[in-house]
């Protein structure tokens, strides 16, 4: 029997537009010169992608929900939907949760996915809609729940509880909360780390409703350098469809131009920021110039070590058409 469970989402589109509009508001009256803002064309960008995933989600969830509902025949366990196995089943969704925005990050093809996401200079509510187009690339990682007897439709509900949670952590309005919140959820101060585009706080934290994955995995940073959003390369374009899929065509363009099927693999499967190792032959010679003597001048002949004749250089790997 199917579950009969609220579709959250839903049921928070009004919150969803009256905490935006607050927060616009805000800034109109409160404006602060440090903040990353609104800007109208990045936030109808947000907008636009946000309600595109709509579209395209439902197409996603056709040959996906098949999937789910086959291994959930196969299996012979069931969870029961009670009041405390939901909690069990929230806890559950949301470390599986992680080590999928984890991959995301770290497997270009699945970055391609979720750079959509991330490809914003700005960071207000509207950046919790930018949604990717193309999210048929997560449902393998809850495959364990469903396999344990977790129903399709109550992972369904996990999943939307929690993109719910994440909606009021895109804010700038909202400092640090006190330590044991902190501590324990994700929270405005630990997301803002996750869309920086500095070194440090690239790749971390990864929660959805808790930060205490990401303490015990090792990609926790806490903020201390007010972040910069974005991408280490941005992209200059406010067109929707360019912003779904830039990355894949980047990925296509690597692939074309790699020499080798191992380059290939790497360009797809390896890390955003990957790059081959240097073939040997890509070695060349660089003459060192012969000192200069005085001599001419009148002075005495400096002193001066032998140098050989020539230094080998590596030539230097093409720049990377990735955005990271």
């Amino acid at each position: 029997m199917e579950p009969n469970l609220p579709d959250v989402v839903l049921w928070s589109i009004p919150a969803f537009v009256l905490l935006t509009v607050i927060e616009m508001v805000s800034y109109r009256f409160h404006p602060d010169e440090d903040a990353a803002g609104y800007d109208t064309k990045d936030a109808a960008t947000s907008l636009t992608m946000g309600l595109g995933s709509l579209g395209f989600d439902l197409l996603w969830k056709i040959p996906i929900l098949a999937v789910y509902m086959g291994v959930y025949e196969l299996t012979p366990l069931r969870v029961p939907v009670l009041w405390w196995t939901v909690l069990l089943m929230l806890l559950a969704q949301d470390f599986f949760y992680y080590w999928s925005h984890r991959g995301h990050h770290v497997i270009r093809i699945l970055w391609a996915c979720h750079v959509v996401h991330h490809s914003s200079r700005k960071f207000n509510l509207t950046t919790a809609l930018r949604q990717p187009w193309t999210s048929a690339t997560v449902w393998p990682f809850y495959l364990p729940l469903i396999a344990c007897g977790v129903h399709p439709a109550a992972l369904a509900f996990c999943q939307s509880a929690n993109l719910v949670y994440q909606f009021w952590v895109h804010t700038e309005r909202v400092g640090k909360l006190p330590r044991p919140f902190e501590y324990v959820l994700n929270t405005p101060s630990h997301h803002r780390v996750h869309h920086a585009s500095q070194g440090g706080y690239l790749d971390r934290n990864y929660g959805g409703i808790l930060i205490v994955w990401d303490r015990m995995f090792g990609s926790f940073a806490a903020e201390t350098e007010r972040p910069v959003y974005g991408l280490t390369k941005n992209i200059a374009t406010h067109n929707p469809l360019r912003v779904a899929t830039h990355e894949y065509a980047a990925i296509a363009r690597d692939v074309r131009a790699a020499g080798s099927w191992s380059e290939r693999a790497g360009r797809v499967f390896r890390g955003p920021g990957w790059q081959p190792v240097p073939r040997p032959g890509a070695e060349a010679a660089v003459p060192v110039p012969a000192p200069v003597s005085v001599e001419a001048a009148g002075g005495p002949a400096p002193v001066r070590a032998e140098a050989p004749a020539s230094v080998t250089a590596a030539a230097p790997a093409p720049a990377p058409e990735h955005t990271r």
